[in-house]
């Protein structure tokens, strides 16, 4: 039985126009005539997107479920308009062998409600060191390969990890941070730091990885993928090699393009890895979305108990939730400022992650039915007690959003239902 969503402007790559869309046995048809009990949606005054994807998320399953599981994990990703993620491997046991991965992979395939896609480990229990994976034995099953949380310390280990990964076909996707550089720092290396006596992060710790990784990159051939870069040196770096045609890309994420240093607080909600960093790179970010260079937005959905996040600046643990306010927050505070174009932020939230990791067809006839509806003119305000995710920690809580998603689909089911959406029939 088809459904057909109707009334809708719809993203057509370059630009939106009213339409129809047909699904049927979970894929997109040429839409015809409802006849019968065909179901029909009536998306007036709705803005209907190819499925959200984040290449960044953390769902702590198995290992650490008093934080978020598969199921809260992926509801939280459908109630912000996401229809595909990919779960880094900070877990126990860390997907490094297949059984390991299977301990992931069993939650995933009973509970999830989006498409969850999980990376497996550079090193042997995701230590950035000792033991490579062999990753040909779970490759088909992951969507590339990290030790997110841990950058990889030796050259030589990452040069040979990236020769035998570029065999596979698959991306390494690495978090950059040069420990010897960290020297005890929890937020950023600058005026805030300094003058409220906190252990800063140095911009270097960040960068001079990136650097020695994009070396190694054009060295083995190896697709390259930078995690949430915060320096405005990872962004040169990068544009630098995407300039000689290296397979380099890198993401950033919502709180680095909104917020800088001048905004923390005494609050472990304002705490995350790589931290808030200066103006001036805040300002180098933005100019790498708009020129290109930064190609995806990804979210690090990181969340951790009340508690853990309950210990100010120095004490709490890494990480903030963020599926559920990506959108409506970077909607709200870039495009409708003028900053990027609505087209643009669907490129960074969708196409190019899905283009990148071949994780999706957009919208076209054939493809499998994951999209997204948004309401644009929603306003209300960020309340994490509204969250389906187990996390609460944001440092967006009170800001005004204009968005609001209302129905997100995925292979033609509903995975999530704005409470104020009919269907007719």
């Amino acid at each position: 039985m088809k459904t057909y969503y109707i009334n809708a402007e719809i993203f057509r790559g370059d630009h939106f126009e009213k339409g129809v869309l047909a699904v049927e046995d979970g894929r997109f048809v040429e839409p015809g005539t409802p006849v019968g009990d065909e179901r029909v949606v009536d998306l007036e005054g709705l803005t209907l997107l190819p499925g959200l994807v984040d290449v960044h998320v953390h769902f702590r399953e198995p290992g650490f479920t008093e934080k978020e599981t598969i199921l809260s994990g992926s509801r939280a990703a459908a109630h912000g308009g996401y229809t595909t993620v990919c779960t880094m491997p900070n877990l126990n046991p860390a997907p490094d062998a297949p059984e390991t991965l299977e301990r992931q992979l069993e939650p995933i395939c009973r509970d999830a409600v989006v498409r969850v896609v999980p990376y497996g480990c550079i090193t042997r229990g995701q230590k950035g060191c000792g033991e490579l994976v062999d990753y040909p034995a779970i490759a088909a099953q992951v969507v590339g390969f990290s030790d997110d949380g841990r950058g990889v310390q030796e050259e030589s280990l990452m040069e040979e990890a990236m020769r035998r990964v570029a065999a596979t076909g698959k991306a390494v996707v690495a978090h950059c941070e040069v420990n010897d550089l960290l020297r005890g720092g929890y937020i950023h290396d600058g005026v805030y730091c300094r003058e409220h006596g906190h252990k800063g992060i140095c911009s270097e710790s960040e960068w001079q990885q990136v650097e020695r990784d994009i070396r190694l990159a054009e060295k083995t051939g190896c697709q390259y993928h930078v995690c949430h870069v915060s320096t405005r040196e990872s962004v040169e770096l990068v544009r630098q090699a995407k300039a000689r045609g290296l397979k380099v890309s890198c993401e950033t994420a919502p709180h680095y393009l909104l917020l800088t240093e001048n905004d923390l607080q005494e609050d472990g909600r304002f705490k995350m890895n790589p931290p808030l960093r200066s103006v001036e790179d805040n300002l180098a970010l933005i100019n790498g979305i708009i020129d290109g260079t930064i190609e995806v937005i990804a979210t690090d959905h990181a969340p951790h108990t009340a508690e853990q996040k309950s210990r100010g600046l120095q004490g709490s643990a890494m990480g903030i939730v963020g599926l559920e306010c990506a959108f409506a927050l970077l909607y709200t505070y870039m495009v409708k400022r003028g900053v990027i174009s609505l087209e643009k932020l669907v490129e960074l939230m969708s196409v190019n992650p899905s283009r990148l990791f071949s994780l999706g067809e957009g919208l076209r006839v054939g493809a499998a039915a994951d999209f997204t509806v948004m309401d644009l003119n929603a306003e209300s305000e960020i309340d994490p007690s509204h969250f389906l995710s187990m996390g609460r920690s944001t440092p967006f809580a009170g800001w005004k959003v204009s968005s609001k998603t209302m129905l997100t689909v995925v292979g033609g089911n509903i995975a999530y239902k704005d409470e104020q959406m009919q269907i007719i029939k």
